[in-house]
């Protein structure tokens, strides 16, 4: 089979991004999307053509998604919903249908959706019947009073809901119950997915959903569902979704920091997010990455560990798909 020839999509992300912020600066694109399927250390012996290939065409038919809803009219919200969805029913990533397994060998998915037009949020943790949980977290932010649902309730308020419900089962991969297997024997850490976008109207959105950590303990919780840490979008500066150890996300509310750091400091999107990600999480030994798009179309797509899955699109037709750093 041909060699897959990668994307550098950190470098082509980096031409898109200003060196700092101009509250007056014209957009850059329309409209803008990017989307991640997880970060690690990950080796490219350990990937074959094929599995390359394969990673790269979910990533591709994820963005296609976005892009087709965005370049018709359609909101950022919808944008990033539908994207996620998608990567929730595709298998090779961990959330969903390849939703990794608790040490008790069951399966508990997280998601979180925002809009930054408003700041609304809507998030569930530790469900293990709902199909899709990224729409669930829709839900919990436009049908209810509240932020985020947990457990059983946020079941039975999908449930009320119409949300397409679903047997444990469903969730069974065979990749990722042999991943709890390894995970039994040595510590192991798996992503997640995510989308962020900005539509034609101006609207930022951000979504992510996992199914949390290999062999997590009972009730663990990680950033994902957590507003401001995995999760965050606000109209005024940017739209972020991260991904890897939840719990430093979580410590260093990574998501906001870097959309605070553009409002109350100035910085670019690309300079912001360094300094998070590659400074401060770095000197935390907090491994992981994030996708990221301003008000201005501006996107950025960064990490400090060996990959992440990634894809980004722009109405100036600069697009990009890649795995691994070099």
């Amino acid at each position: 089979m041909r060699k897959v020839l990668l994307l550098l999509t950190v470098i082509a992300a980096l031409s898109c991004s200003t060196s700092k912020t101009n509250p007056d600066a014209p957009k850059t694109a329309e409209w803008a999307l990017a989307l991640h399927g997880g970060a690690g250390d990950m080796n490219r012996a350990d990937f074959s053509d094929e599995d390359i290939a394969r990673y790269e065409q979910e990533l591709i038919n994820a963005r296609t998604i976005g892009e087709n809803i965005l370049a018709n009219g359609g909101s950022s919200l919808d944008a990033v919903e539908q994207v996620v969805r998608y990567l929730e029913d595709c298998p090779l990533f961990n959330a969903g249908k390849g939703a990794v397994f608790t040490s008790a060998g069951k399966n508990e998915l997280d998601a979180a959706i925002m809009s930054g037009s408003n700041l609304s949020a809507g998030a569930i943790a530790g469900v293990s019947d709902i199909k899709n949980p990224i729409s669930t977290a829709r839900l919990v932010m436009e049908k209810s009073a509240h932020v985020m649902m947990i457990g059983k309730g946020a079941s039975e308020f999908a449930k009320s809901m119409g949300a397409e419900m679903v047997d444990s089962s469903y969730f069974f991969t065979d990749k990722s119950w042999q991943s709890l297997q390894r995970a039994l024997q040595k510590a192991e850490k798996m992503g997640t997915v995510g989308c962020v976008a900005l539509d034609k109207s101006g609207n930022l959105a951000a979504a992510t959903s996992t199914g949390g950590m290999t062999n997590k303990r009972y009730g663990r919780v990680g950033d994902v569902p957590i507003i401001g840490a995995g999760t965050y979008a606000n109209n005024a500066t940017c739209a972020v979704s991260a991904t890897g150890h939840g719990e430093y996300f979580i410590r260093y509310t990574v998501a906001h920091d870097i959309s605070a750091l553009m409002e109350y400091k100035g910085l670019s999107l690309q300079d912001a997010a360094d300094v998070v990600v590659n400074n401060k999480l770095v000197k935390a030994h907090g491994a992981g990455g994030v996708v990221a798009v301003d008000k201005n179309g501006n996107v950025y797509l960064t990490m400090n560990t060996t990959g992440m899955f990634r894809a980004y699109a722009t109405s100036n037709g600069d697009k990009g798909v890649g795995i691994f750093t070099e």
